[in-house]
């Protein structure tokens, strides 16, 4: 009795401390979301071309999809496209510091074994429009705009390389859209869904780590999140999206959208994306660094849920760090090419 009583103490006092933090996140950072200059008569924000035009170890030229939004009108989505017309369709989607730039030492490898890349930049990310307020990103809306992107393009039958967020939106449409693809690799992501008081301390801690800082390093968090120094080229192309911090709303409201309580609207919807995700038989691999498979994202909870898994090649790297696309680009490449051929 007493070791139960111990119990339910101890679950209080964390359920409170997380209640706190995640309080304490929310209403701090309110103010500076939108950053210094923002307009609530301008709707949405678009990154100025000069910005990219000095990207030397990025030569890939632009392309654009409109889509609509029926808050925010029509958005302008920037996408790659690489490879022969022909080959088949590889969807490499980018996580929450980055954009399409990332896959750059990706795509050279994938489009010389003849297949064709399309890597969309998300809505508020890289050249893609970017909503002024921050508040206009909600993980449904994202979950919308990708799959509008996706059926714009007329996707089918393609393998998704989700990276980060891109797992986090990719999957709800893959199950929503199974036409989409036909297998996928899972980088380093998830399906959050608020399902234990950890996963909640972690939600705050991250938000703190993102939100507190009046100035969002987009490159620093990519090189602090490296176990290798990047370069001067790489974090002057994490940062071209972002000529002021008004520009940033997409990057920093994101971790206000993972689900940390059953309370976050994003909660009941990926849920269901788990549960249906026991019905994905399609060829899955997961890729992942050994650190992070032992901080949160341990592939084997995909491994027990998802049957396409079964009998996947799948990888842990000793020695690398979250972004493995910035670290180990070109295996990740050859990899992903040795599993389409195989499934």
């Amino acid at each position: 009795m007493k070791f139960l009583r111990r119990l339910v103490a101890t679950l209080l006092i964390a359920v409170v401390a997380v209640t706190a933090l995640l309080v304490w996140n929310h209403y701090d950072v309110q103010a500076r979301g939108n950053g210094p200059g923002y307009n609530p008569a301008l709707k949405v924000l678009r990154t100025p071309d000069i910005r990219f035009a000095a990207l030397a170890d990025f030569p890939f030229a632009p392309h654009y999809v409109e889509i609509v939004d029926p808050d925010l009108g029509t958005l302008r989505v920037h996408y790659l496209d690489e490879g022969p017309a022909d080959g088949h369709v590889i969807v490499m989607i980018h996580g929450q510091a980055t954009w399409s730039y990332s896959f750059r030492d990706m795509i050279p490898t994938l489009t010389a074994a003849g297949y064709r890349v399309i890597a969309p930049d998300l809505v508020g990310f890289g050249r893609s429009d970017k909503p002024a307020d921050w508040e206009a990103h909600t993980f449904q809306k994202h979950v919308e705009w990708l799959t509008a992107t996706l059926q714009a393009l007329n996707i089918r039958g393609a393998t998704g390389f989700l990276f980060d967020w891109g797992g986090y939106f990719g999957l709800p449409v893959a199950v929503a859209h199974p036409e989409i693809f036909a297998r996928l690799v899972l980088n380093t992501t998830t399906v959050p869904r608020a399902n234990s008081v950890l996963g909640a301390a972690w939600v705050a801690g991250w938000r703190r780590y993102i939100l507190k800082p009046e100035q969002f390093p987009i490159s620093g968090m990519v090189s602090d999140m490296t176990e290798r120094e990047l370069d001067a080229d790489t974090l002057a192309g994490l940062d071209a999206p972002y000529p002021q911090e008004r520009f940033k709303g997409g990057p920093r409201r994101l971790p206000m959208l993972i689900p940390a309580t059953p309370l976050n609207p994003a909660h009941a919807p990926n849920a269901e994306v788990w549960a249906a995700l026991a019905g994905w038989n399609k060829p899955t691999l997961t890729l992942i660094s050994e650190n992070l498979a032992t901080q949160g994202f341990n592939p084997q909870v995909f491994h027990d849920q998802i049957p396409g898994t079964a009998g996947q090649p799948h990888e842990i790297y000793p020695d690398k760090g979250f972004f493995l696309i910035e670290e180990n680009p070109e295996e990740l490449a050859q990899k992903t090419i040795e599993f389409i051929e195989r499934s």
